[in-house]
């Protein structure tokens, strides 16, 4: 008998050994580990192999290492089949949960996310004003999230660094904004119309005030004789049934593609009072959203005669406003999970 022959007479019995205790427990990571110690790269059996570069019967050595081997890849493969079964039986073993008994004293009761609180607060408020709710897609098509809505086609937003776009045959995008439901709502319906949208949006962003997932709230109101006046009496209105008769609120001259003229509309910081602190970057302000007049071109995409009708739009962000109403310094803190921070705040839209 060749030194190559007791080596594997001996790795065989081991084998052999090792193989009886893991049956004892067929879990997947012993059964795992006992595959590395056989077959792994720096295994037992391919050891074997490295060493048949010394043996002078090397045809005779390497057939009975070849059958040595399929014995234990057909053990694995049982072992395997195994292990299914047994951990089935395990799961059966453990005690059944009733779920007929009753909840644990301590649960406490749930409350709603900040965003969801807000978002309930501002639709009663539209509602109250007249406004529909509308709803529309997050996976939208350029048409709608940008060239209905007057973008061009050089416009920074329409850049991979601003806005998520989806590989398809069709060019689609997850919706930059919500006024991608006014395109649609104005396509369905004829003046006068008067609409908000709640929803998720997608930019690629993300720091204290910003997150690349956020919710906006879209208002549109179109008709005869609708001007600035209208918008800025409107937004007073909603923001003072928010926030509070005392809360301040500006306008800024600003350009949005779909709007003529445009503006952006300032809240006072109420985490500082206007004093000026690291969420409004120390001017006491912070920017709610943007406002305006709609652009006649959009109204051409749309079929609305420009010439006899007008109206407004704003966008405002709703995590924003939860910040603000809430007192919470950094946005991304809402979409942590923390349940400490989720009790600290009401069931019920007040």
């Amino acid at each position: 008998m060749t030194e190559i022959d007791e080596l594997i007479l001996r790795i065989e019995s081991e084998f052999a050994t090792s193989l009886a205790e893991v049956k004892q427990d067929p879990m997947p990571a012993v059964i795992e580990s006992f595959r590395l110690r056989w077959l792994g790269r720096k295994g037992l059996l391919p050891k074997l192999f490295s060493d048949l570069k010394t043996t002078k019967d090397r045809a005779s050595a390497g057939k009975a290492i070849n059958l040595f081997k399929a014995r234990v890849e057909k053990e694995l493969a049982a072992l395997k089949q195994t292990s299914i079964k047994y951990a089935i039986d395990k799961s059966l073993e453990r005690r059944a949960v009733d779920v007929s008994l009753p909840a644990h004293p301590d649960t406490g009761m749930g409350s709603l996310h900040p965003v969801t609180l807000m978002r309930q607060i501002l639709l009663r408020e539209f509602r109250r004003l007249g406004f529909t709710v509308w709803d529309g897609p997050e996976l939208e098509s350029d048409f709608y999230n940008f060239t209905a809505l007057n973008f061009p086609d050089e416009h920074p937003s329409r850049d991979m660094q601003d806005t998520f776009f989806v590989k398809s045959a069709s060019k689609r995008v997850l919706r930059t904004h919500t006024s991608n439901i006014q395109i649609h709502a104005m396509l369905q319906d004829s003046p006068p119309l008067r609409l908000v949208a709640p929803g998720r949006v997608y930019r690629c962003d993300n720091d204290a005030t910003h997150s690349p997932m956020f919710h906006q709230i879209e208002c549109v109101a179109v008709g005869e004789g609708v001007h600035f006046g209208h918008l800025k009496g409107l937004v007073d209105t909603f923001v003072k049934a928010v926030f509070g008769p005392e809360i301040d609120t500006r306008f800024r001259p600003s350009f949005f593609p779909f709007v003529e003229p445009g503006a952006e509309v300032d809240l006072i910081c109420t985490i500082c009072r206007g004093k000026g602190c690291r969420v409004c970057k120390q001017t006491g302000w912070l920017e709610i959203g943007g406002c305006g007049m709609i652009h006649p071109n959009v109204f051409e995409q749309v079929n609305y005669d420009s010439e006899r009708y007008t109206g407004y739009a704003f966008g405002f962000g709703i995590d924003r406003m939860a910040m603000l109403a809430y007192g919470i310094p950094d946005l991304r803190v809402m979409f942590e999970g923390s349940q400490q921070f989720h009790r600290s705040f009401p069931i019920y839209a007040r």
